[in-house]
């Protein structure tokens, strides 16, 4: 397992209604990603949980109704803070990665075997993401996470094998 047990998947905004519900804004992909945990977490090393009661959408984020909380009053007390998810709760299709994991792989070239760099970066375009590299000159240069570039990844080694495109690290 590479990285943190507890992962950060958004921040509780506001309160909304009367009964103790708060909004989350997802740091997912999508605010629907939060609807199937049963716990979450308002710490990094996973020992201040919250249960999950019922989880909707709308308007992209994440109406949670936690345990416990049953007022406004109550709900105000979360707002701020971040909530976390148990990494062994995720579930990943096969070939997806979450995020954090990819920061910080190194990144080579399938065929030559050269280093590239290290991600720094993560960004989403919409149609796919794109991996920020830094080379060993400091700067910084972008490649598309598409399969006909990542040929290879294997966050537990912390490496990342591609077949750039042709010209695309290319000097301007």
């Amino acid at each position: 397992m590479r990285g943190a047990r507890y992962i950060e998947t958004g921040e509780i905004v506001t309160v909304h209604g009367l009964k103790g519900e708060v909004k989350v804004y997802p740091w997912c992909d999508s605010a629907q990603e939060l609807v199937g945990y049963r716990k979450f977490y308002l710490d990094a090393n996973g020992e201040k949980e919250i249960v999950n009661e019922k989880t909707r959408i709308q308007n992209g984020m994440a109406i949670i109704k936690i345990k416990g909380i049953d007022s406004v009053e109550e709900a105000v007390k979360l707002r701020g803070k971040k909530i976390y998810v148990d990494r062994r709760d995720i579930k990943l299709e096969e070939g997806q990665y979450l995020i954090c994991d990819i920061v910080g792989c190194e990144v080579f070239d399938e065929d030559s075997g050269e280093r590239y760099g290290e991600v720094t970066e993560v960004s989403s375009t919409g149609a796919n993401d794109v991996y920020h590299i830094k080379f060993a000159d400091g700067k910084i240069r972008l490649a598309p996470a598409i399969k006909q570039v990542v040929i290879r990844t294997d966050v537990e080694e912390g490496k990342i094998f591609i077949r750039p495109l042709r010209g695309l690290f290319d000097e301007d």
